[in-house]
């Protein structure tokens, strides 16, 4: 079996990086590292932490424990995007799948927010911050975005900040031109707010409109579940607003 270029592996771990750092491994990435991809002492990889940039790594073994040798800073550590990504939770495997693509749209913080129609009663962070991390391994992002702990949608925009641009994505808004309604947001950081499948309440949508800086925005003519909904809406922000544009 050819060795792995290390461009090729990337992994994250909780430990500060800088040159010359020995990093120990948990069993997890001891077994992923080792059994699954079968890399040896020696060998090297990309590890990072969200913290201190990216690294080229080799491979250390002591007895059959493999660690890490930090090497050279590959990359530096950029800041975290400022757009916040607002959801209602969903369940188990859509779920997975929703968080997994918003870390690789590029969101800047994951904040799940219980509506009245929200279909599950416990957020596991956990879980969640697992997929972000795994996203991130995956897509070569390395400022990680934080899991914010669930709150009640109602709370969260009673304390609002007027800076932060709420984008509303609303099955009921009429059916015009989304581009055209994110490029007429001013600049600054915006955050999406995908709602439950089975919509938002009237109390949920008269504190919506109560925020002075929202848009409401239609995803097109067809109801969206809300895992396809978060994909098109964040893709939609990130090429006319976002880190997408050249």
């Amino acid at each position: 079996m050819a060795a792995y270029d290390f461009l090729s592996v990337r992994l994250f771990v909780d430990a500060p990086l800088e040159e010359g750092a020995s990093v120990g491994l948990d069993r997890t990435q001891q077994n992923y590292l080792g059994n699954v991809l079968r890399l040896k002492a020696g060998e090297r990889i990309l590890a990072f932490n969200g913290r201190d940039g990216e690294f080229a790594a080799g491979l250390t073994a002591e007895g059959k424990r493999l660690g890490l040798l930090v090497e050279a800073r590959t990359r530096p550590q950029p800041l975290l995007p400022s757009l916040r990504w607002l959801f209602a939770p969903l369940k188990h495997a859509r779920l997975d799948y929703m968080v997994q693509k918003a870390v690789e749209m590029g969101v800047g913080s994951i904040e799940p927010v219980i509506t009245r129609r929200t279909q599950v009663s416990r957020v596991n962070l956990e879980r969640m911050r697992a997929n972000v991390v795994e996203a991130a391994e995956q897509c070569g992002v390395i400022a990680v975005p934080p899991v914010v702990p669930e709150e009640a949608l109602l709370g969260r925009l009673d304390a609002w900040d007027a800076s932060v641009h709420l984008v509303f994505c609303d099955e009921d808004a009429s059916v015009a031109d989304p581009l055209a309604a994110l490029a007429s947001i001013p600049e600054g950081p915006l955050a999406v707010l995908i709602g439950p499948e089975g919509g938002f309440d009237e109390a949920e949508r008269q504190a919506i409109g109560r925020i002075p800086t929202h848009t409401r925005l239609s995803l097109g003519p067809r109801i969206l579940r809300a895992d396809t909904a978060a994909v098109a809406a964040l893709a939609l922000v990130q090429a006319v607003r976002g880190d997408w544009r050249g």
